[in-house]
């Protein structure tokens, strides 16, 4: 769960002071080296044992946040190390994108039962009765575990009345739902990068902010800065993001003052995208020319159903998801803008780069690296002026941000298209379940149906990048939907993704 926290405030802080170098500094290396001793300014450590593992974290969070990789930890490396090819207007990105800071990994213990406090000694001693391994005995009258012999079956759990044994996970490991998280040799978190989708749900999870995704913050305001038509492309999550009194006007009032030329709706694209879906399912699936249809508006579920079940990557929409149909849109009329996405979702990132299919978005910024921004140029949203902007999106492509919005939109379309089609919906939601149902389509059990899978528990309101509750966020993304002019999209929009199609 999406929750305010010391470590979401740091990350915030991060991002606030870069991007207030990327705007004012005439002095752009110094200023980034000076980052770390404003977030520990004195002699007195505020989160951990020392002054200078503190800074020696927040160093390496200014390299992520410029889009640089980590130094490495037996080599003396300025911060500021390879700036010059981080300090340009245009995205830059060095792989992984996610990525473990090693001095702020506590090392966690992963996979471990041990007895608590609360154990009695009892007679009964079931925990010893039922561990097939005899890893637990008694010790000064309490029950011991020995984790040489353990197997972590969980039996003796299970049967103690007291609940004195605990199970210790790692919070990050525990997060990762594709088991992409192990422990490398010094006992601290690895990220198979053959794995990781990028959902950033590891980084959501780590209560000791120790994994961190690249940003390209920096680059974006250089964007701004020299003049560029830069234009912003806001997710539907966006609403109540940033308090329920800043209004749609006032998020545009909010974008000039950072620099933005407009700002315009992806849920349109979503709209655009639900029309081509809905015909997709019902000329190809229900005619039986293929057995069932994957949403593709996630791109974490994309990427775990080409990566892990190859054979069903040809079952994936190709059709455009909302980003790239709304940053495509966005350039039909407005040729040299610089598309930014601004969204809950760091898996964008990756899409954003991808080769196979052009997306024609030049940034893509989360909704807690935009705080930063606003922070940057000390802007109370609540306090700006509410200015008339023209959102067209339907009540439908705006339900994208939901869990079981996507399906529930291409169902509506085709109740109205083909009225009287039987509709099969599947969905996922975390990539736990999505590869549970993977498994499941897989075994013919989902044969005829349309499955939208969910990298975020929750739907996108609960993607890394979010600021507030996912709970809240639904509730208002749902007033949105219902106050949304129209239900769903027209056919007239057919013309245009057949447009948006054909763009290279």
């Amino acid at each position: 769960m999406k929750q305010q926290s010391v470590v979401t405030e740091l990350r915030k802080k991060i991002f606030t002071e870069v991007a207030r170098v990327a705007y004012e500094s005439e002095h752009v290396a110094t200023d980034l080296e000076e980052i770390p001793y404003l977030i520990t300014p004195d002699e007195v450590p505020r989160y951990r044992e020392s002054i200078y593992r503190e800074r020696q974290i927040a160093a390496e969070r200014v390299r992520l946040a410029m889009g640089l990789s980590l130094r490495p930890a037996n080599k003396p490396v300025n911060i500021t190390s390879g700036i010059s090819r981080s300090t340009i207007a245009d995205k830059y990105y060095e792989p992984p994108l996610m990525q473990v800071i090693p001095s702020a990994c506590d090392k966690c213990p992963d996979n471990e039962y041990f007895v608590t406090d609360q154990c009695r000694g009892c007679v009964a001693r079931s925990c010893v009765k039922n561990c097939p391994k005899g890893a637990v005995s008694i010790v000064n009258g309490k029950s011991y575990i020995d984790q040489s012999k353990c197997i972590k079956c969980g039996r003796c759990k299970a049967s103690c009345p007291y609940d004195a044994i605990a199970h210790r996970t790692r919070p990050c490991a525990s997060a990762c739902g594709i088991n992409a998280i192990s422990t490398d040799e010094y006992g601290r978190a690895h990220i198979n990068n053959d794995k990781c989708v990028a959902c950033g749900q590891c980084m959501s999870a780590c209560p000791f902010g120790a994994i961190a995704d690249k940003s390209q913050i920096f680059q974006l305001i250089q964007a701004i800065k020299q003049g560029d038509e830069v234009v912003a492309a806001v997710a539907p999550a966006i609403i109540g993001q940033f308090g329920p009194k800043v209004t749609p006007g006032k998020m545009k009032s909010a974008f000039l003052a950072l620099g933005f030329k407009d700002v315009y709706e992806v849920a349109v694209g979503a709209d655009v995208g639900c029309i081509a879906e809905a015909h997709h399912y019902v000329n190809e699936v229900k005619t039986g020319k293929l057995p069932f249809l994957f949403t593709s508006c996630c791109p974490a579920w994309a990427v775990l159903v080409k990566t892990q079940f190859p054979d069903l990557a040809s079952e994936v929409s190709e059709e455009l998801t909302p980003m790239v149909a709304t940053a495509r849109s966005i350039k039909v009329n407005r040729p040299n803008a610089r598309v930014v996405f601004i969204g809950p979702c760091a898996a964008k990132k990756l899409e954003a780069s991808r080769r196979e299919v052009k997306s024609h978005v030049d940034f893509v910024l989360t909704f807690e690296e935009l705080a930063g921004m606003f922070a940057a140029k000390n802007l109370n949203l609540e306090e700006l002026e509410d200015l008339p902007i023209n959102f067209e999106a339907t009540g439908a492509g705006r339900g994208y941000a939901c869990s079981g919005g996507v399906s529930q939109a291409i169902e509506k379309c085709i109740n109205e298209y083909y009225p009287g089609t039987e509709v099969k919906i599947a969905h996922a939601e975390g990539l736990a379940d999505c590869r549970k149902a993977l498994m499941l389509a897989k075994a013919g059990k989902y044969n005829g149906y349309m499955i939208e899978g969910m990298g975020c528990p929750g739907g996108c309101v609960a993607g890394v990048g979010t600021i507030i509750p996912p709970e809240r966020a639904k509730i208002a993304v749902d007033q949105m939907v219902k106050s949304s002019d129209k239900a769903i999209p027209s056919k007239d929009l057919e013309d245009l993704a057949a447009v948006l199609t054909k763009m290279d």
